[in-house]
């Protein structure tokens, strides 16, 4: 028999806040996570901008040895779950730890490690290459990691879907718990690629904004959006069966009523110009949740700020939603937190489940000029307090993968 699926923890550090509270507080105030990079020397770059934590010290959270053999997105990761099942209320004491997963994706992993140990190896030679290279950088580990800190002994596996990441772990997951193979899943996505040769790579590829206004720089579906700024970070969702909740009086966020996943099979960077493959995730995940398009109140645009993005995920919602497109409302975060790639999905999820809750569109902030190709209510600049019934998270990720969640309150 098919289980119903709750979110009851969340977790997260970003650009815009190193906890939860923090972050929501700054999506409500319009808070712009982006600014100068400071993680390199960025002379002889074009991209001068991008959405770096703010005051981390991950003494904070770890010892120093400890610290020094975890890369930072493994780090994010255990920080973010650690927050999401505190919130959830769960005891290791009293839980079957064996039915507790864990699914927590990256888009690239352990670059720094990467990175630093291979400049130890060119030129200081082999031997120099620290023991600890591969399991530092491994995409796995920021799953492997989480579920030896939190002892969670289920199903433990890692995604990778470039940048819809997030959203196809917590999609994953949530088929987990639906259909008996869990109680509960921690999922979600972590990231932390602000580093020389990641930044090199998708600013040659023409994929990043060299504006050096943060005001300017990453500004979803708005007509002068010239690339995405990359933002680093990690957010946490705990997912639960929700008789397995109620028996312990669990608080309740949201429902996850449907998940849809495709492919393009178009090209390796470029959506589907017409948005077909984002257009039938988004139906899937409504056909799975037995909705009509109008009953969704909100969705969390995937929104990078690129012009192909942004028009393509236009087509694919007027595509997927019909008439109830135009009335929709349509929104992107990356103007706070800049685009959190493998843990995009994630934070934006997060972003549904506390809309719901507390009944709160957030605002596409920084947005000037409208451009007719994204002609949706994108809630520029002011967030609004309304109901929100039912709202969806998009991902997409080069490759031509798509993904998209449906959550609804919970009642």
């Amino acid at each position: 028999m098919e289980k119903r699926v709750v979110i009851t923890g969340l977790g997260a550090i970003t650009p815009i806040g190193n906890s939860v509270e923090e972050f929501w507080d700054g999506i409500k105030k319009g808070k712009c996570g982006i600014d100068k990079i400071t993680a390199f020397d960025t002379e002889n770059f074009k991209v001068k901008l991008a959405a770096e934590l703010k005051e981390y010290n991950p003494e904070k959270y770890f010892d120093r040895r400890e610290a020094k053999r975890l890369d930072k997105y493994s780090q994010y990761a255990i920080i973010a779950s650690r927050e999401a099942w505190k919130d959830s209320g769960l005891d290791k004491e009293k839980e079957n730890m064996e039915r507790v997963g864990v699914v927590i994706g990256s888009g690239i992993g352990g670059i720094e490690t990467i990175e630093n140990e291979s400049k130890k190896c060119y030129e200081k030679g082999p031997d120099r290459v620290s023991p600890m290279y591969i399991p530092m950088s491994i995409l796995n580990m920021a799953t492997g990691n989480v579920a030896i800190d939190l002892g969670a002994r289920g199903e433990s596996i890692a995604l990778v879907t470039a940048c819809a990441t997030g959203t196809h772990s917590i999609g994953e997951s949530y088929r987990m718990v639906k259909h008996g193979y869990q109680d509960v899943v921690i999922a979600g996505g972590t990231e932390s690629s602000i580093t020389p040769l990641s930044v090199a790579g998708f600013m040659n590829i023409k994929a990043l904004s060299k504006a050096e206004d943060k005001t300017r720089a990453s500004i979803p579906f708005d007509k002068e959006r010239s690339g995405f700024i990359m933002g680093e970070g990690a957010a946490v969702l705990i997912l639960e069966e929700l008789e397995h909740a109620k028996k312990r009086n669990a608080k309740i966020y949201a429902e996850i009523v449907g998940y849809g996943a495709t492919s393009d099979a178009y090209h390796i960077t470029s959506p589907a110009l017409d948005g077909e493959g984002g257009a039938r995730a988004m139906k899937l995940a409504m056909e799975e949740a037995n909705i009509k398009s109008e009953e969704i109140t909100y969705i969390n645009a995937h929104g990078t700020s690129t012009h192909l993005n942004d028009a393509c995920e236009t087509k694919a919602i007027k595509t997927a939603l019909g008439e109830a497109a135009k009335t929709v409302m349509v929104s992107s975060t990356k103007g706070n937190t800049g685009h959190l790639m493998g843990a995009a999905g994630g934070i934006e999820a997060l972003v549904c489940a506390k809309a719901i809750q507390e009944g709160y569109v957030p605002p596409t902030i920084n947005y000037k000029v409208p451009d007719e190709e994204c002609d949706l209510d994108i809630v520029p600049n002011e967030g609004r307090n309304v109901e929100v019934k039912y709202a969806m998270s998009n991902s997409l990720g080069f490759g031509g993968h798509n993904s998209s969640i449906l959550l609804k309150k919970y009642i």
